[in-house]
């Protein structure tokens, strides 16, 4: 029986504690947050043992196993650098951190120490997602020649103007540590690295808060992309990725407000008059329970492969850190206004700069 710890009280109570929960080779012993009494009342009517106001008393209790992080990027890194280095298995969030080097420090001391270290990027998980990378990996669109995301949805930190660190880009959020970061995750997951992007970010009119982005994206294997992305979107248009190939088109879909349930799977090819839906069997997941918990569980379940095997989790700390290599490319590019060359993620370590032109 693997014990974990979790830290923080929301996202990592509602989602990260029934996810745990649901694979019983782990048992979830302890949960902390920034305010002890608040913490503990919750642990007890979470029925954990033990609540702490605070992470060092979790991350450094010898009882606990593995320690699963949910608390803004800024603070991240620090948690889960202590939990390595005492030798603990540690999942965490997206992004990995703030900045790059908060990022880089997590990543190499996760290779120093070989502990697992996984990340939670969901929408690969999701059912009509492996069913569209299999169409796309078996070539049942030809070459790839262009792909277009646009997100548009009002979160809740926009709705009612909460002061948070999911608009603060100084703070390691804003929409791309908040949402583009999964997209730049699934669209390598999809089409390969991305070799070059230019773009802008936007701002909420007399605020702070980064709420849009847009982009233009090239891969590494000759296609070309769009994103457009806004959390700022009131009824918006929902998630929606289209695949263009030589031979055909493939649309995955979600209209609604729900962020991981919803998506449909549309394919046409040559010959067809129209895009056909496309048959998915569900995931079996209790459509009454939050929709993070199903995708949560499957990355979990491989977290807790590596705990018992000694391997590596997937998605792991790499593929984090190219994804902050990814978002830190974005703010210089929008700041400056140039295409920036991005390296290829088996050089994405290395102390040298993209390329800007």
């Amino acid at each position: 029986m693997i014990a974990v710890g979790i830290v923080g009280c929301n996202y990592g109570r509602n989602v990260l504690l029934p996810a745990f929960r649901s694979d019983p080779r782990c048992q979830v012993v302890a949960l902390a947050g920034s305010d002890g009494e608040r913490t503990a009342a919750l642990a007890r009517a979470a029925d954990v043992p033990r609540g702490f106001g605070g992470w060092p008393p979790l991350v450094e209790d010898p009882g606990i196993a593995a320690v699963a992080i949910a608390v803004p990027p800024s603070l991240q890194p620090a948690v889960a650098r202590r939990a390595l280095e005492l030798g603990k298995a540690v999942f965490v969030e997206k992004p990995l951190a703030a900045d790059l080097g908060g990022a880089r420090a997590m990543v190499a001391l996760a290779t120093k120490t070989a502990k697992p270290a996984g990340i939670d990027f969901g929408f690969p998980e999701l059912p009509a997602w492996q069913y569209a990378k299999g169409i796309i990996g078996r070539g049942g669109l030809g070459r790839l020649r262009h792909v277009v995301v646009t997100w548009n949805i009002e979160n809740q930190a926009v709705r009612i103007r909460l002061r948070s660190w999911k608009t603060d880009a100084a703070n390691g959020g804003g929409v791309l540590a908040n949402f583009v970061s999964h997209c730049f995750h699934y669209l390598e997951w999809f089409c390969g690295p991305i070799a070059g992007l230019s773009g802008r970010l936007f701002r909420l009119p007399q605020s702070e808060a980064q709420v849009g982005v847009t982009l233009a994206l090239a891969f590494a294997s000759g296609a070309g992309g769009s994103l457009q992305m806004s959390c700022a979107s009131f009824l918006g248009s929902g998630h929606r990725i289209e695949f263009y190939g030589d031979d055909g088109t493939l649309v995955l879909a979600n209209p609604t407000a729900d962020y991981f349930r919803g998506f449909t799977l549309m394919q046409g090819g040559r010959g067809d008059e129209r895009l056909q839906a496309v048959s998915v069997a569900g995931n079996g997941d209790d459509p009454s329970a939050d929709s993070r918990i199903a995708p949560v569980s499957r990355l979990v379940q491989r977290f807790l492969d590596a705990c018992e095997n000694g391997g590596a989790a997937s998605p792991g700390f790499a593929e984090g850190y190219r994804v902050q290599c990814l978002i830190d490319a974005v703010a210089r590019a929008s700041a400056s206004g140039r295409w920036t060359d991005i390296p290829p993620p088996a050089d994405i370590l290395r102390p040298r700069e993209e390329k800007q032109t």
